[in-house]
């Protein structure tokens, strides 16, 4: 299980299925983050979807070693590490390490994904959901490197 703060992801019981239960986002009825669930593949690296219970959430791996969460608010400039993946920027945050937290940057909502670096490639995971990541919007703002933000 993911050890992040924001959330708690606990198996429970829906019928004969797990399903994992996670706290959705403060944007997470917006239409951007429909628009982007409806889009994320079946499989993450090679970890299989999981049935949630929240609104623009999803999981992967059993047990869960994926959490997005599209909704999330969307960050400033700060100095976390940031790089693009399949045109889509992404900040990183390693302060719960080995769980990860991966934040869109300049997509409004933002989205969030939580990795487990002791089950599954944060790479990886970001690789197969850029596309649907970023079909969520139009960006608002693109990660620049330091030495540009301050000549």
């Amino acid at each position: 299980m993911l050890a992040a703060a924001s959330l708690v992801a606990v198996a429970v019981l829906s019928g004969c299925a797990p399903a994992v239960n996670l706290e959705p986002a403060e944007q997470a009825n917006a239409p951007e983050c429909a628009n982007m669930i409806v889009r994320l593949p079946d499989t993450v690296a090679e970890l299989p979807a999981r049935n949630v219970n929240s609104q623009a959430t999803a999981a992967y791996g059993s047990p869960t070693a994926v959490i997005i969460r599209c909704g999330v608010e969307r960050p400033g400039p700060n100095l976390l590490p940031c790089f693009t993946v399949d045109g889509v920027d992404w900040l990183r945050d390693d302060t719960n390490d080995p769980d990860f937290v991966f934040t869109t940057y300049g997509l409004d909502p933002a989205t969030e994904v939580i990795v487990d670096s002791t089950a599954v490639s944060g790479t990886s995971v970001l690789r197969d959901i850029s596309r649907a990541v970023g079909s969520q919007s139009t960006p608002v703002a693109a990660c620049v490197a330091l030495e540009d933000a301050v000549s």
